[in-house]
């Protein structure tokens, strides 16, 4: 038994999205790009004046993180996923209350 033997040393702490140890270049860019229009999409959806950016960031976030949901190959792809989704969506309605798609 080997892996008995090994020393229990500090393990270092590494955030990723490729779980299973493979590349996953087009699907964690959609996460991220979800990621990024979800976060413009809520916080220029809590002020009033940014409505049209809150609107079609989280219009276009929520697309993207739909599909991104629907190809993602790993847990944390699709955990990511959702956080950028829910923002997304919190994002345009926000911003379709304050005003809707156009200035």
């Amino acid at each position: 038994m080997p892996e008995a033997m090994r020393s229990a040393g500090p393990e270092h702490f590494r955030l990723t999205l490729n779980s299973d140890g493979k590349k996953h270049t087009f699907e964690n860019t959609l996460t991220l790009v979800t990621v990024v229009c979800g976060l413009i999409a809520f916080v220029s959806g809590l002020v009033v004046a940014a409505h049209v950016i809150a609107s079609w960031a989280g219009a276009i976030g929520f697309v993207v993180g739909m599909y991104s949901q629907y190809v993602s190959a790993t847990t944390a792809e699709r955990s990511v996923n959702i956080i950028g989704i829910v923002m997304s969506f919190v994002g345009v309605a926000v911003g379709i209350y304050h005003g809707g798609f156009i200035p």
